[in-house]
């Protein structure tokens, strides 16, 4: 069964910016680029670098640690060491709010 959460406001995470939480047992990370909200798992599925600490670009999140990139709208490695994708979530905003559908 899945359930939306509320994150955050949509004045908490600005273009190219990143907001990180815990829900339960997840670690999540928002993300906004171009104006598009995106949801992931937040640690690196190489070696559990929390990719809250990584770096945000047009071309995806880089891991801290070994430099994987991974495509934010779908959690895909585009290069190695990474070779899982990480998991995504659906979000929506609703009275200025950033849910996530967990």
């Amino acid at each position: 069964m899945t359930n939306w959460i509320t994150a955050c406001s949509t004045d908490s995470l600005g273009q190219g910016e990143m907001f990180s939480f815990d829900h339960n047992e997840k670690k999540l990370l928002l993300t906004n680029m171009n104006g598009k909200i995106f949801a992931t798992d937040r640690i690196c599925t190489h070696a559990e670098a929390d990719l809250a600490n990584g770096i945000l670009t047009e071309t995806g999140l880089t891991c801290p640690l070994h430099l994987s990139v991974f495509k934010i709208d779908d959690g895909v490695p585009q290069n190695p060491p990474a070779e899982d994708p990480l998991q995504t979530y659906r979000t929506k905003i609703q009275d200025n709010n950033i849910l996530i559908e967990v």
